[in-house]
C-alpha cells in the first residue's frame, strides 16, 4: 500500500538526498503509536472495571505529585477524586469515542492545583490528560457570545471560496495564530491546495500554492478522519516517554489516536522548523466520511490553545463541514433546475430509440456535458460520436458498470489514475485520447452511456518542486517547501476538465427521463402483446373450430357422393360419375387439409414436455412411420454423430418424420445413390467473445435430392405452400415444414435451410438457448 502510495518521482527524489532519508519511512510510521505526550502536560491511563493505573507519563511527578513508577498499578484515586473519576466513566461510557474534558483539583489540601482533564476511552482503558489551567481561560458568556457570531457569520457563506474566507479570519482570530489557512486535497490521497489564508503582516503569503502528497501521509490523514483536532504546542519540545513503554497485554505501546497531548513525528516536527513554524493546529474538514481538507494554523512561537478554545475550535471545524455539504446540495439543487431543460431536449431527441439517436445525434447527447464523445455500448452493439473509446476501455468501463447500479453516475476527471481496470486502458491513451470519463450505467448486464473529455493541461503553482519533495532544510534533510518566493510552476497534465456538480445532475436527469420514455415504451408494448396474445387465442380458436367444425358436413358431402355412386351406379353417365368422384377426392383433399389446420393450431396451445432426448432413439421412432416411404422411393438413411438434446420428445418426432418425408418425396428421380443424413454436433455459437463460451446443439437433416431455389426457400416454411403442383412428388398438403417451423420456434430454438436446385437440401436447427459447456455424449 506504501508503495503504491508513495509517487516514482517522490521515491526517486528520496534516493537524490545526501545521506539518504526514509521518504517511505515517513509514509510507515505508526504515528498513533509513538510512545510518548508532549511536555507541557501529562497522561494517565486507567482499566475502567478496576480503576488501577495500567500506563503513566513519565512526568506525572511534576505535574500530579506522584512519580509514573509508583502510579502505575495503584488505584487512580491516588491523583483523582472518587467522584471526577466516576465522571469521566460516565462521561466515556457511550458509543461517542469524542473525548470530554472538566476542571479538576488536583494536590492535597492547600497545595490543590487547577488542571483541566480530557477523558476518552482506547485500547479498553480510560486514557486521562491533565493540562494545568492557565488564567487566560476566557469567561463563559463572552466566549459563548464570540462562538455565536463565528457560526452565524459562516452560516451567511453562499459559495465554498466564501466559507473558506470566513473559516481562516474566524479561526486566526479565535485563535491568535499567525497563519492560518484553508487547506483542501485533491483526493483523499492528492497534494493540496492553499484556497483561503489570514496572515499575520509581514508573514509570505501561500494563498494559492500546492503542496505535495507526501507532505501529509496516509496514517496522517486516517487520524484526521478520526479525530477532528491536531496540536502542536512547540516544535522544540522534548516528548516524555511513557511508563511502561509497551503495554504488556498488547506488546504495542498505548493508543493515542485521540490523544491531544499525543507527541509528533519527528519528521513533521522537522518539517515544521524547516519551515520556520514553532506551534501549530490543524482541524479537520470531512464532507461524506471523507477528508476533504484541513483548517491549518501556523504561530511562529509556542502556543497552546486551552481546551475551551480547541473545543470551539473542533465545534467550528465540524460547522464548517456541515456548511460546504449545505452550499454543495444547494449547488447540485440549482444544477438539477438547469439541467432539466437540457436533458429533456437531448431526451426528445431519443424518442426514435437510444442506438438510433446517438449514432445519428451524437453531437447533441456530447454537448450535453460538454463532452468531446459520446458512446453507448448495448448488448454487444456499440455506438457513438466524437473521439473513439478504445476496446479496451470500453470492455473495461463496462465491467465497471456491471458492478453498478443502474443510473449510478461514476466519474472521473484522471482516467489514468482511478482505481480500476479502465486506468490501464487510460494511461495508454494519447494526449488526444479520454483523460476524463463520466460513466452512466444502463443495465446490470454492463450496458451503458459515457461520455469523455481530452486532457486539459492545468497550470500550478507549487510551494516545492513536487519530484523533488525531500531536500535539506535549515533542520536537516527532510520535506521543505520553499514558500512562494521560489515558486515551482509546473504543468498538470493526464487530467480532463472536472466533472461539476451541474455534469452529475444532468446525467442523473437524463436517466430518470431515460427510464420513463422506456417505461412508456414498456407500456406499449405491454399493450400490444396483450392484444396479440388475444389475437392468437382467437386465431388459434377459429383454427380449431373450424377445422373441427367443417369437417361434420364435410363427411356428409363425403358420403352423399359415395352413396350415389353406389346406390345408382347403373344409371349415372360417365360425366356425372366422373364429377361425383371429383367431388369425392376434393371432399378427401379438404379432409386432409383440415386435419393439418386442426394439428397445427393444437402446437399453438399445446404446452412443452422437455427432457433429455437421444437423438439415436428418435431417429428411431421416427423411421417407423417414414421409413417405408423412404423405401419406397429408394432412399437410404445415413446416420452422423446422435448426441443428448433438451426436447419435447413427441414433438421431436414430428420435426423428423416431416424431414424425412420431405427427403422422401423430393428425392432426386435420376439419381441412382439417393440418400438421407441426419446428425447432432455440439457447436460454439458464433460471435461470443467474453465469458464462459456457449454452446448450442445443432441438428442437421441433410439429403441430395432435386434441391430447392434461393427465391423460394422462405416460402416453404408458409402453412399450405406447395412449390410443386397437388399431384406431383407424392402430393401433400404443404403443411409439414410448417409444422417443424412452428415445432422450433416453441422450443425457442432457429431454423434455417441451405440449398441449390440438383444440389440437396440441408435443413438445420436447435431447440433452445445456447447454454455453457461442453458437448454431452448420447448414453
Amino acid at each position: 500500500m506504501v508503495d503504491r502510495w508513495l509517487t516514482e518521482r517522490a521515491r526517486a527524489a528520496e534516493a537524490e538526498v545526501p545521506g539518504g532519508f526514509g521518504l517511505s519511512a515517513c509514509v510507515r510510521e505508526p504515528i498513533h503509536l509513538l510512545g510518548g505526550v508532549q511536555s507541557h502536560g501529562t497522561l494517565i491511563a486507567v482499566e475502567p472495571a478496576s480503576g488501577l493505573v495500567a500506563v503513566a507519563a513519565a512526568n506525572t511527578g511534576e505535574l500530579l505529585g506522584i512519580a509514573a513508577e509508583q502510579l502505575v498499578g495503584t488505584p487512580v484515586t491516588r491523583v483523582l477524586a472518587p467522584a471526577e473519576f466516576e465522571e469521566a466513566l460516565a462521561g466515556t461510557a457511550g458509543e461517542d469515542p469524542a473525548p470530554v474534558t472538566f476542571p479538576v483539583p488536583v494536590g492535597g489540601t492547600g497545595s490543590e492545583r487547577p488542571m483541566d482533564v480530557s477523558a476518552h476511552r482506547r485500547g479498553g482503558l480510560l486514557v486521562l490528560e491533565f493540562e494545568p489551567r492557565r488564567d487566560e481561560t476566557p469567561a463563559f458568556g463572552t466566549f459563548y457570545t464570540g462562538i455565536r457570531r463565528v457560526l452565524a457569520r459562516l452560516r451567511a457563506a453562499s459559495t465554498v471560496a466564501d466559507a473558506c474566507e470566513v473559516a481562516a479570519r474566524e479561526v486566526r482570530a479565535l485563535t491568535g495564530y499567525d497563519r492560518v489557512m484553508v487547506y483542501r486535497f485533491d483526493g483523499e490521497a492528492g497534494p493540496g491546495e492553499v484556497v483561503a489564508e489570514d496572515l499575520t503582516p509581514g508573514w509570505e503569503p501561500w494563498l494559492g500554492l500546492w503542496f505535495p502528497a507526501t507532505d501529509v501521509p496516509p496514517q496522517a490523514r486516517r487520524l484526521y478522519r478520526d479525530n477532528w483536532i491536531r496540536v502542536i504546542g512547540d516544535a522544540h519540545d522534548e516528548t516524555v516517554g511513557l511508563v511502561p513503554p509497551v503495554r504488556p497485554d498488547t506488546g504495542v505501546p498505548l493508543d493515542l489516536s485521540l490523544a491531544a497531548l499525543r507527541t509528533v513525528s519527528g519528521f513533521h516536527l522537522e518539517y515544521l522548523r524547516n519551515i520556520g513554524v514553532r506551534s501549530s493546529m490543524s482541524v479537520s474538514v470531512l464532507r461524506e466520511g471523507r477528508l476533504w481538507g484541513l483548517i491549518a494554523c501556523h504561530g511562529e512561537r509556542p502556543l497552546r490553545p486551552t481546551p475551551e478554545v480547541r473545543s470551539a475550535c473542533e465545534m467550528f471545524g465540524a460547522a464548517f463541514s456541515l456548511q460546504l455539504a449545505a452550499i454543495e446540495e444547494r449547488e447540485r439543487a440549482d444544477a438539477i433546475v438547469e439541467s432539466g431543460g437540457r436533458a429533456a431536449t437531448v431526451a426528445r431527441l431519443l424518442e426514435d430509440g437510444l442506438e438510433v439517436s446517438v449514432a445519428g445525434r451524437g453531437d447533441a447527447v456530447a454537448d450535453l456535458l460538454a463532452a468531446d464523445s459520446v458512446v453507448l455500448c448495448r448488448g454487444g452493439r456499440v455506438s457513438g460520436s466524437g473521439d473513439t473509446f478504445a476496446p479496451g476501455l470500453l470492455r473495461a468501463l463496462g465491467s465497471r458498470a456491471a458492478l453498478l447500479a443502474p443510473g449510478t453516475v461514476w466519474e472521473t476527471d484522471r482516467l489514468a489514475e482511478s482505481d480500476g481496470e479502465e486506468a490501464a486502458f487510460g494511461a495508454q491513451e494519447s494526449v488526444q485520447g479520454p483523460a476524463g470519463v463520466l460513466l452512466l450505467p444502463l443495465s446490470r448486464s454492463g450496458d451503458f452511456l459515457a461520455w469523455s473529455r481530452r486532457e486539459r493541461p492545468v497550470p500550478r503553482r507549487w510551494a516545492t518542486d513536487p519530484a523533488a519533495p525531500v531536500r535539506v532544510g535549515p533542520g536537516g534533510e527532510r520535506l521543505t517547501p520553499r514558500g512562494s518566493g521560489a515558486v515551482f510552476a509546473a504543468m498538470m497534465r493526464g487530467r480532463s476538465l472536472p466533472w461539476t456538480t451541474t455534469d452529475l445532475a444532468t446525467a442523473r436527469e437524463l436517466w430518470r427521463l431515460l427510464t420513463g420514455l422506456v417505461l412508456r415504451h414498456a407500456d406499449a408494448v405491454d399493450a400490444l402483446n396483450d392484444e396479440l396474445r388475444m389475437t392468437n387465442t382467437d386465431l388459434d380458436g377459429f383454427a380449431h373450430a373450424a377445422a373441427h367444425d367443417l369437417k361434420e358436413p364435410l363427411r356428409g358431402i363425403s358420403n352423399a357422393a359415395t352413396f350415389v355412386i353406389e346406390d345408382a351406379a347403373a344409371g349415372l353417365d360417365e360425366t356425372t360419375r366422373r364429377r361425383l368422384l371429383t367431388m369425392q377426392q376434393l371432399a378427401g383433399r379438404m379432409d386432409e387439409l383440415l386435419n393439418s389446420l386442426l394439428h397445427y393450431s393444437r402446437l399453438g396451445r399445446a404446452g412443452l414436455r422437455l427432457r433429455e432426448v437421444d437423438l439415436g432413439r428418435a431417429l428411431d421412432s421416427a423411421l417407423e412411420v417414414a421409413g417405408g416411404r423412404l423405401a419406397e422411393e429408394r432412399v437410404r438413411v445415413r446416420r452422423g454423430e446422435l448426441p443428448v438434446l433438451a426436447a419435447d420428445p413427441d414433438r421431436l418426432y414430428e420435426i423428423l418424420v416431416n424431414l424425412l418425408v420431405n427427403a422422401a418425396k423430393y428425392a432426386a428421380p435420376e439419381s441412382d445413390d439417393r440418400w438421407v443424413e441426419i446428425a447432432g454436433h455440439r457447436l460454439p455459437v458464433p460471435g461470443e467473445s467474453s465469458g464462459a463460451q456457449a454452446y448450442e446443439t445443432v441438428v442437421t437433416v441433410r439429403d441430395n435430392g432435386i434441391g430447392i431455389a434461393p427465391g423460394l426457400q422462405e416460402e416453404v416454411f408458409d402453412l399450405f405452400r406447395r412449390l410443386h403442383g397437388p399431384s406431383e412428388h407424392g402430393g401433400g398438403s404443404g403443411v409439414g415444414l410448417a409444422v417443424v417451423k412452428r415445432v422450433v420456434e416453441r422450443h425457442g430454438g432457429r431454423l434455417w435451410l441451405e440449398s441449390a436446385p440438383g444440389r440437396g437440401a440441408t435443413f438445420s436447427f436447435t431447440l433452445g438457448p445456447a447454454v455453457a459447456g461442453e458437448p454431452k455424449a448420447a448414453g
